[in-house]
């Protein structure tokens, strides 16, 4: 599979940290940023790539020459003029005759692609898009998809929203041979909004969601943080290949203010520096994965349609001050039947109820999880119990204490027990 990366982009809002260089040649640990995504490509045989090169683009054809260095074979399409995120690709369609890749310059990234490839491949899509989510939805472009992961509507920055998912638009694609028949003349194209978003109506658009480890470092204070995450090595540990490690989290009661049955997304409401504790998490290179028993679904109280916009609502107020879950496993099922309104179906003993494992062992599988590396925090001793049923260590912040829960194991709320938590170096790799 051919690779094309887009390596021209000037970065006028990266300039302080080097004006004199191509943006991708910025160096993050001694090597420029393209060069960190050449070693990744070559790492899983992605050896085939095309550098699409345009402002002081000689700097990178010179470093990088044909590849050989690097164990890849590098050709390249200069640029006289920008041409957008797509308007180079015109002038390669007698080259790319089969899917291939497309990767913005400008981030530093650890995704297993083979993994990915294989979710296209299932998919037969005609462009998959790796999506994730990060800390700062807000102004990023929001991806919206369905239970199959295709992509159902499509939301840039300039768009209004108000309660969404916190899926976000990473820029690496696969795109199948097809789209570059939409390209029907040279000149400037926007991918993403010209050619990719009026596709979504084809069906045939996907998202991967995956949390693996992508950020762009088009500002400087993005720049430094992406720096210290490769030196410290979290960005190599969140490839998908490697082990994880998470911190499930229940949700009512441990993450919102709990209030009975939540039947409305407007009964959502974050309790008191939660939203730190799980940023605290997300710069820990742990997952924040939420398990969460939901039988209002089964009582009939709320739609599955329902519990996604209360998920949403959850994860835009996590997205307005920089924290994000990687993903929600929640039950659908209660076990006792004989009520008004019941969903018959879900009226099952199942294995995902806590303080079964079920929900956690789901997540472990998706994910490469270890559980023995990884933690429980409820406010429930179903909770409690589903953590150690699973092999996690678990911890209980409901507030008044259980005599069934070590003392060690208690804290008044999420906050302090994940504070605690970074204090005695047990949040760390």
């Amino acid at each position: 599979m051919k690779v094309v990366i887009s390596a021209g982009g000037k970065g006028t809002r990266i300039s302080s940290i080097k004006s004199d260089i191509p943006k991708p040649m910025i160096q993050i640990d001694g090597k420029p940023v393209l060069e960190h995504q050449i070693n990744c490509l070559k790492e899983q045989g992605f050896l085939d790539i095309i550098l699409v090169i345009g402002h002081l683009g000689s700097v990178i054809e010179d470093y990088f020459g044909d590849g050989t260095e690097w164990g890849v074979h590098i050709s390249y399409y200069r640029e006289v003029e920008p041409l957008g995120t797509a308007g180079a690709l015109y002038y390669l369609k007698d080259v790319l005759t089969e899917d291939f890749l497309l990767i913005n310059g400008d981030i530093i990234f650890s995704i297993d692609f083979n993994r990915f490839l294989q979710f296209h491949k299932e998919k037969k899509a005609l462009a998959s898009l790796f999506t994730h989510p990060n800390s700062h939805p807000y102004d990023s472009s929001i991806i919206c998809a369905d239970e199959e992961n295709c992509i159902t509507s499509w939301m840039n920055k300039e768009d209004a929203r108000t309660v969404y998912k916190n899926n976000v638009n990473a820029g690496v694609h696969i795109l199948s041979t097809e789209i570059l028949d939409m390209l029907t003349n040279g000149g400037k194209v926007d991918l993403d909004r010209e050619i990719l978003k009026p596709l979504v109506a084809t069906k045939r658009l996907y998202s991967y969601r995956s949390p693996e480890y992508v950020k762009d470092m088009g500002t400087p204070e993005r720049y430094y943080l992406v720096c210290n995450d490769f030196v410290c090595g979290k960005v190599a540990s969140k490839n998908l290949k490697n082990k994880q490690r998470a911190v499930f989290l229940d949700r009512d009661g441990t993450i919102n203010v709990y209030k009975g049955f939540i039947r409305n997304q407007n009964d959502i409401e974050l309790i008191a520096g939660v939203a730190n504790a799980i940023k605290t998490i997300n710069e820990s290179g742990y997952l924040a994965i939420i398990v969460s028993n939901q039988p209002v679904i089964a009582r009939g109280e709320c739609t599955l349609e329902q519990l996604q916009e209360i998920h949403n609502k959850l994860e835009t107020e996590l997205g307005k001050e920089g924290a994000y879950v990687d993903d929600i496993f929640f039950c659908p099922h209660h076990p006792d039947k004989g009520f008004e309104g019941e969903r018959v179906e879900y009226k099952i003993e199942c294995e995902c109820r806590k303080p079964k494992p079920g929900l956690l062992l789901e997540a472990a599988k998706r994910y490469n999880i270890d559980l023995e590396k990884s933690l429980m925090i409820g406010d429930d001793i179903r909770d409690y119990n589903a953590g150690i049923n699973a092999g996690c260590r678990s911890f209980y912040v409901g507030g008044k204490p259980l005599e069934e829960v070590p003392s060690t194991n208690q804290y008044s709320d999420l906050e302090e027990c994940i504070t605690n938590l970074v204090n005695k170096g047990e949040l760390s790799w």
